[in-house]
């Protein structure tokens, strides 16, 4: 009686933590192809393992009018033109096989102009497998022991997968092999002896570490794009499928029995990846059954001959590899029948259509269509990569045009962190393929800039591992005990013979009888010792299930003890997932806070430098201006001493004027108290008073008063004392004159009167005075007696 079967605890939601916000770059890888003839120009040199050189052609640079560039390139590795398919399989593919076995997805491409080499790369040659079949034996060697039966895993329409138990997928089965169908290929087939020779890998490659607890099955799909759609190339048609009849249009002949291929539509599934809907997936067994199907694939698959390809690639091809698994249930004997616990993963594998310029192929017609629809879908993919990298770099969210092309749409999960993804370059090193080869490498260059989020490890079933060979193991003890009864058998002493010949033969049964006994009494003695060792064995297997029941209970309480600590961690685990996500959001915060004061700081600098420009301009014009200015100061200083001297010159001269005019008055004044008048005087003209003046010469400075050398060079005088000067009559009496003559009718004055009366008009300088008005003495007042 076989345990109940338990229950598998559901798939763990994966939560974004650490592990998915680790990038790794697109690995860019770049193989250069040997020249077709020794004697061609190469305008492509390997540096070493990771650098290429290009070096301008000579006809080249004429028509650039010399202009001589060398430019170098690096890769994640360069392959040069002695590489094999094995090397570059075990650095590029090998790693993508072992984790499309570990539940995680990949992408390939090869990319580059006409001719250069990418499907020898991906599919290979006649001797010389590519990467495609290679891909596929390393997968097979590692599940071939482990594969579930055919029909298990059911294909559906929403890019997932069924489980079916063994009892409908055999009645699947049966009902297949009754009708045979062209598109599931059987083992039992001989290999075509047309690719034989692509798929017999010599050496021998496996995936270390495959889940033994699990069953796999895998599906293969083939399609291109072509003009921007989407066909399924192992759609079956019901008129020659292999080579369609086309007119010189390239759309399909008028023919009742012909249906033109459909075009395929991309859809989103529940997961929000991408798959193209009604798509045919083929489940394959080995690696000639897979690749069996890529070769009716691929006989279907658009050519054409163009200048630079005899059988130029004129549209993008993609051969998917779709692993499927599925635990093993408690016993290790079936599938575990849970939806939730398979695991998909997918192997993408695309051989790019020839970047190439119209006017080299000799492009027409619809050829010329082809060649502007594969140039478009590849710039798209270049303008999809420039995004991804501005808005890693920049911190920007410009949106990334993957609608633009259903070759970019298909795989847009990949570069939102849905697995890893390859691009090997592939160039071709002849001077004519300069300036594509050029374009190649500066789309490489891009594109290993571009990081892709890490995928995820798949969850843990929560099984115990080790079922399937525990089960085995299980089987063992029903060969064992087979083993031990024959060995009782041998131990039993040999039965006579029992041939009896003669009817009065008396002897054969008796010791036949005797035999028989011996063979009882021994049997009864071994029931007997069986039924004592079972009876001490129940006592041991009590005794055992005591200890097993005391060390559960001591494992449960061990185990209870760890669930709460590892509930604590759990805890502990969630608070720090919240503290990261608020350390992220803090971060961002502060990466967007720092853009923003980059930014401030980058127009603060240029403000700077605009201010500091304009100062230094404005002292420029300062500058100019103090020495206009000085100039100016100097010529006006120079101006005003010169009008300085001049001003003090004529001041000097006026001063001396004065004193002269002063000395004149102190003379007169002099003269007229020193000597005496017993007469009236007469009043001096003014001619006569010149004509004295011009005759008298400078008489010495009277009485009290200092001389002072002034600055214009001239002398000045100031008097120190008072003289009062008085005069009296010999009578005692003053002479006074009654009346004051009248103005004469001419404007002339009357005589004068008396000393008193001069004396005033000597002194205060009144008017008819010919010493110049404005001068007065300043002597004491007379002071009258009473």
């Amino acid at each position: 009686m076989k345990p109940a079967r338990t229950k598998t605890p559901r798939k763990p939601p994966v939560k974004k933590g650490s592990q998915t916000s680790l990038k790794d770059p697109v690995g860019v890888y770049c193989r250069v192809r040997p020249l077709s003839l020794p004697e061609q120009e190469c305008c492509i040199e390997v540096i070493n393992n990771t650098t290429v050189q290009l070096h301008t052609p000579e006809g080249y640079r004429l028509n650039r009018n010399g202009d001589y560039k060398e430019t170098q390139y690096s890769f994640k590795q360069v392959f040069g033109t002695h590489t094999t398919q094995k090397e570059l399989f075990d650095v590029v593919a090998n790693p993508l096989v072992d984790d499309l076995i570990h539940g995680k997805n990949g992408l390939l491409f090869t990319y580059g102009v006409t001719g250069s080499g990418k499907t020898h790369t991906m599919t290979g040659s006649p001797g010389e497998g590519g990467l495609l079949p290679r891909c596929l034996d390393m997968l097979f060697n590692s599940i071939g022991s482990f594969q579930a039966k055919r029909y298990v895993f059911k294909s559906n329409d929403r890019n997932s997968m069924d489980i079916q138990c063994e009892v409908d997928a055999l009645l699947e089965r049966q009902k297949r092999e009754a009708t045979p169908n062209p598109k599931t290929p059987s083992s039992k087939r001989q290999v075509d002896p047309e690719f034989a020779d692509m798929i017999n890998v010599q050496e021998f490659c496996k995936a270390e570490e495959v889940d033994e607890d699990s069953v796999y099955g895998v599906f293969v799909s083939y399609i291109e794009i072509y003009n921007n759609y989407i066909y399924d190339l192992l759609e079956e048609v019901p008129f020659d499928p292999i080579k369609p009849k086309w007119n010189s249009c390239s759309t399909p002949m008028r023919n009742t029995d012909f249906v033109p291929p459909q075009s395929k539509l991309l859809r989103e599934d529940k997961n929000h990846n991408m798959y193209v809907a009604g798509c045919t997936e083929v489940e394959v067994k080995s690696t000639e059954e897979a690749f069996e199907v890529f070769w009716r694939g691929q006989k279907k698959r658009r050519i054409a001959n163009t200048h630079l390809n005899r059988e130029s690639s004129r549209s993008h091809s993609v051969f998917n590899i779709k692993l499927v698994q599925a635990p093993l249930d408690a016993d290790g004997d079936n599938v575990l029948q849970e939806k939730e616990q398979i695991t998909i993963s997918q192997l993408s594998l695309v051989d790019l259509a020839g970047s190439e310029r119209t006017n080299r192929t000799k492009a027409e017609g619809n050829r010329l269509r082809e060649a502007g629809n594969i140039n478009q879908s590849l710039m798209t993919l270049r303008t999809c990569m420039e995004v991804l990298r501005e808005n890693q770099t920049y911190g920007t969210n410009k949106m990334v045009p993957y609608r633009d092309s259903k070759l970019t749409h298909l795989f847009k999960n990949y570069f939102d962190g849905e697995g890893k993804v390859r691009l090997i370059v592939c160039v071709n090193p002849k001077a004519e393929d300069y300036e594509e080869s050029l374009q190649v490498m500066r789309f490489a260059e891009v594109t290993q800039e571009v990081e892709v989020a890490r995928p995820t490890d798949k969850a843990i079933c929560g099984l115990t591992p080790g079922r399937r060979y525990r089960n085995q193991a299980r089987g063992g003890p029903v060969g064992d005990e087979l083993l031990v009864s024959e060995v009782v058998l041998q131990s039993f002493p040999p039965l006579p013979s029992c041939e009896i010949l003669d009817i009065n033969d008396e002897r054969t049964l008796p010791r036949l009888v005797e035999a028989l006994e011996k063979r009882h009494h021994l049997r009864q003695m071994m029931i007997d010792e069986f039924h004592k060792q079972s009876i001490t064995f129940k006592a041991l297997l009590q005794e055992f299930d005591n200890a097993v029941f005391n060390k559960e209970n001591y494992v449960q309480g061990k185990l209870n003890e760890k669930e709460k600590v590892i509930s604590g961690q759990k805890s502990e685990i969630e608070r720090l997932e919240k503290k990261n996500k608020t350390l992220e959001y803090k971060v961002e915060i502060l990466e967007k806070t720092t853009t923003i004061y980059e930014e401030d700081k980058r127009n603060l600098q240029q403000e700077l430098e605009t201010q500091n420009q304009k100062l230094q301009r404005q002292f420029s014009d300062k500058r100019r201006l103090e020495a206009r200015l000085q100039g100016m100061v100097t010529e006006t200083t120079m101006k005003w001493e010169k009008e300085c001297e001049r001003r003090v010159a004529a001041k000097q001269l006026e001063m001396q004027n004065k004193l002269w005019v002063k000395d004149e008055k102190l003379k007169q004044l002099k003269a007229i108290v020193i000597e005496p008048k017993t007469e009236r005087p007469e009043r001096p003209s003014r001619e006569r008073d010149r004509e004295k003046a011009t005759q008298r010469s400078v008489s010495p400075s009277p009485g009290p008063g200092d001389v002072y050398k002034t600055r214009g060079g001239g002398q000045s005088v100031q008097f120190t004392e008072i003289e009062t000067l008085k005069q009296e009559s010999p009578t005692g009496r003053k002479r006074r004159s009654s009346t004051v003559a009248p103005a004469q009718p001419d404007g002339t004055e009357s005589e004068w009167t008396d000393v008193e009366t001069r004396c005033s008009v000597a002194v205060e300088m009144r008017a008819g005075s010919q010493l110049g008005p404005g001068y007065q003495h300043h002597a004491q007042p007379k002071r009258k007696k009473p």
